[in-house]
């Protein structure tokens, strides 16, 4: 508790919060993240077994292998019906104080927009999105998970697929932009639910150069630069559970 009240005497301190976030924040709504014993990675499936986990989040899955590509996909990155948890929720609220000015996430479940977040930087995309490769038309989130079609088509004749970034593509200039700007002027950075070792996103982080920086995160993050660096292991959502208490905001 003694962090947590830390915590709240930085955020009182700061007037442009920007938060980084990571699968971390997302596991305790119920999503696997990708590298833990736990996660999607040691997930044993005997249709994807064969293949190397970056392999079926790869563009050459999509292009060269698409039936298995759009398995996967329809298996493993369905999260309509996920519910935000509180991480999310608070962070929403800070938003609404006027304080926390952005959140650049690497997720791509779009929970922190269905929590209430507006100014959210998706730097991996969303599976909540589709687009045909050949004419770019857009199509709902429901398209491809509930297609009849192995391999969804447009009715240009195109393959329609998730607006998410995969293995060999470059990340979204807009999204890469705008998090880079809002990190770069940012008098307090608060990284959560992230090990930093997915590049180049992690490497955002360097842009900083404000006053105060913050590291909530189970496992082991090293890190330096800011003057006051304040680092939680714990759970990304029972700290802003604790810190939504003590600053008197419902979730």
């Amino acid at each position: 508790m003694e962090e947590v009240k830390k915590l709240k005497e930085l955020i009182d301190d700061s007037n442009n919060i920007v938060f980084f976030g990571g699968a971390g924040v997302s596991t305790e709504s119920g999503i696997p993240d990708f590298r833990s014993k736990d996660g999607l990675y040691n997930q044993h499936d005997v249709r994807f077994d064969m293949y190397q986990p970056e392999y079926l989040l790869s563009h050459s899955c999509l292009v060269y292998e698409p039936k298995v590509y759009y398995e996967f996909h329809r298996q493993k990155m369905d999260t309509r019906n996920i519910e935000p948890n509180n991480a999310h929720k608070y962070l929403a609220a800070l938003e609404k104080t006027g304080k926390l000015k952005a959140i650049v996430t690497q997720n791509i479940d779009g929970l922190h927009q269905k929590a209430g977040s507006k100014v959210v930087y998706e730097i991996h995309g969303s599976a909540l999105r589709n687009y045909c490769m050949s004419c770019g038309k857009e199509y709902p989130a429901d398209y491809i998970f509930e297609s009849t079609e192995p391999i969804p088509k447009c009715s240009c004749g195109g393959t329609i697929r998730p607006d998410i970034t995969l293995y060999e593509e470059g990340l979204p200039d807009d999204q890469v932009d705008g998090a880079i700007s809002s990190i770069a002027s940012a008098d307090m950075l608060i990284i959560g639910g992230t090990s930093l070792t997915v590049y180049p996103a992690a490497s955002f982080i360097n842009y900083f150069r404000g006053k105060n920086l913050v590291i909530i995160n189970q496992s082991e993050i090293q890190i330096s630069g800011a003057q006051n660096t304040l680092i939680i292991r714990d759970k990304i959502g029972k700290v802003f559970t604790e810190l939504a208490a003590l600053q008197g905001i419902e979730l």
